[in-house]
């Protein structure tokens, strides 16, 4: 078969995946064909066939993407070959054993140019057009060198902890990491990366693109799959468990005073993309009503009278959850601009509210250092996000101070990174609001006596992105990727507000209110309690 027919089958092929991939979401599977070799490493596309490096037989095969069939077959430049790419017109060949990167004429197998690699173990490689780049997970960099002498010219910290292969692909970096299992987006011109997939196997290695897929070889199952980049499913759920939470509320009066009433409010989740509640939620005393506050938020309240001196008054709220771990892809790109929020959204989460301060000239100087110029709504909140993280740090010593005075401290719990965050976003145009969750504490079957409270933001184009800003507080760039646009399965979300709520005011999760008469002694608490759903329902019989 020539080349012409090949390319053109390939083409073919292609197309008739794409009624799948219009319903996939990236990182899932297109395809895959068997690689030609038991130790794959590195992989470049030519615009017709792919070439996969072998460090077992020191072989570059030129495979057909649609068959797997080997059409030609060179001896590699040097004894461990780990990386390629293609310049157009070239293959490149990084070698690890001396470390060094060749130049390779594919029609004749002559090595036309040999450079220094700047790191002393390179993996992959990829071309932008100009330069090459470098992967090297032993010095954990990736390097933008000169194909001229290999010179450095940039180097930027690798996503996480054992890059492998490189991809270049719309000004932006697929890197694969070999311990994490993951493939990760990062954009040299923010020094961010933007997000990760898991990759197809248990062993990552060369990367290449043929500009709509991404391509993969995996060095333990020795096959090459052809992955989704882009596409409109941008949310993918994973790691799906079901558990029951048991919320209890408990409150006394030790006096000697009385306390003629109690409020009690408690928040009632829905359903989410994270979550699925499954059956009714129940409440023991049943509430008095279900209330709604302006950010249409459910509540359960409970109105009690003349409560006896010392007895204890318990609250509960039960249900049964599916929760599941869940990534929003958001690709900057394709986030539109200011105007295109909606502007009811605007209306209600660009408001100030007392814990935000956004006229204060400390946020308002916050915001001119933290974003500058910058008009992408997704890369001003990547901006407030590092000016944050690069000037707080975690510390839960009570209280819930205003932004500019978290901001000027320089630490806070989570509800304060999250006041200062949504403070940041809204005085830069960006809507923004809260949640409150139950938190799984380890096992499956714990107790949560803390919570949690982050952000989320509004894209246009893609809508409410999670974003914390006290989870996104870590060194590791992967780390940092995972605290936006992720939820975990371990929150059960029960609270969505944009500021003070009428019944639940700053508080998330439940709220109470109290009249005395007389000093009063109050103890009040509340707790999550987690279950395996089969355990709680062997329990019950």
């Amino acid at each position: 078969m020539n080349t012409y027919c090949r390319f053109f089958l390939f083409l073919i092929l292609l197309f008739a995946f794409v009624p799948f991939i219009a319903q996939a979401a990236p990182g899932d599977i297109v395809s895959s064909i068997p690689a030609p070799c038991t130790m794959p490493t590195g992989l470049a596309f030519d615009g017709n066939l792919l070439w996969v490096a072998d460090r077992l037989t020191d072989t570059l095969y030129a495979v057909d993407p649609v068959s797997g069939s080997v059409s030609k077959k060179l001896p590699a430049p040097g004894f461990v070959p780990t990386g390629l790419a293609w310049d157009g017109q070239h293959l490149w060949c990084v070698d690890r054993e001396d470390a060094r990167i060749y130049q390779l004429d594919v029609n004749t197998g002559i090595t036309l140019k040999s450079i220094e690699s700047p790191t002393a173990s390179p993996q992959g490689i990829t071309w932008d057009g100009e330069f090459l780049w470098l992967a090297d997970g032993g010095e954990s960099v990736i390097c933008k060198i000169s194909p001229d002498d290999g010179t450095a010219i940039l180097r930027y910290p690798e996503p996480d902890q054992a890059a492998t292969g490189l991809t270049w692909w719309n000004g932006q970096v697929w890197c694969a990491d070999r311990k994490s299992d993951r493939i990760y987006l990062f954009d040299p011109q923010y020094e961010e990366v933007v997000f990760g997939l898991d990759s197809p196997g248990k062993y990552p290695r060369g990367l290449t693109t043929d500009g709509n897929t991404l391509w993969n070889v995996d060095y333990q199952d020795d096959k090459i799959y052809q992955l989704v980049i882009e596409d409109d499913e941008n949310v993918k759920l994973k790691d799906q468990k079901t558990l029951n939470m048991l919320l209890s509320y408990e409150f006394r009066n030790y006096g000697p005073g009385e306390v003629p009433s109690l409020d009690v409010y408690i928040a009632v989740p829905n359903d989410l993309p994270n979550q699925k509640l499954l059956g009714k939620v129940n409440f023991n005393p049943d509430p008095t009503d279900i209330i709604k506050d302006q950010w249409k938020q459910r509540i359960a309240h409970f109105a009690l009278k003349d409560l006896q001196l010392a007895q204890r008054q318990v609250i509960t709220m039960e249900t049964e959850a599916e929760l599941a771990t869940a990534q929003t892809f958001v690709f900057p790109n394709k986030v539109g601009s200011l105007d295109d929020i909606p502007g009811k959204i605007k209306e209600l989460y660009l408001t100030d509210e007392d814990k935000y301060s956004i006229n204060d000239p400390i946020i308002q100087d916050a915001i001119k250092n933290a974003i500058g110029e910058e008009t992408n709504p997704y890369w001003m909140m990547r901006k407030i996000h590092k000016y944050i993280r690069d000037r707080l740090h975690y510390e839960l010593s009570g209280g819930w101070n205003t932004a500019p005075r978290v901001l000027e401290r320089g630490n806070g719990s989570c509800s304060e990174y999250t006041f200062v965050f949504i403070s940041m976003c809204r005085a830069a145009g960006i809507p923004a609001r809260y949640v409150g969750a139950v938190v799984v504490r380890g096992d499956d079957a714990s107790t949560d006596e803390y919570f949690h409270r982050w952000s989320q933001v509004y894209l246009p184009g893609y809508g409410w992105i999670h974003v914390d800003p006290q989870g996104g507080d870590k060194t590791r760039p992967s780390d940092i990727a995972g605290s936006i646009g992720n939820i975990s399965n371990r929150f059960l979300i029960t609270t969505v507000g944009g500021g003070a709520s009428r019944y639940l005011d700053w508080n998330y999760n439940y709220n109470e209110k109290w009249t005395g008469k007389g000093p009063v002694k109050i103890h009040s608490e509340a707790i999550g309690e987690w279950s395996p759903v089969e355990e709680k329902r062997n329990d019950k019989e």
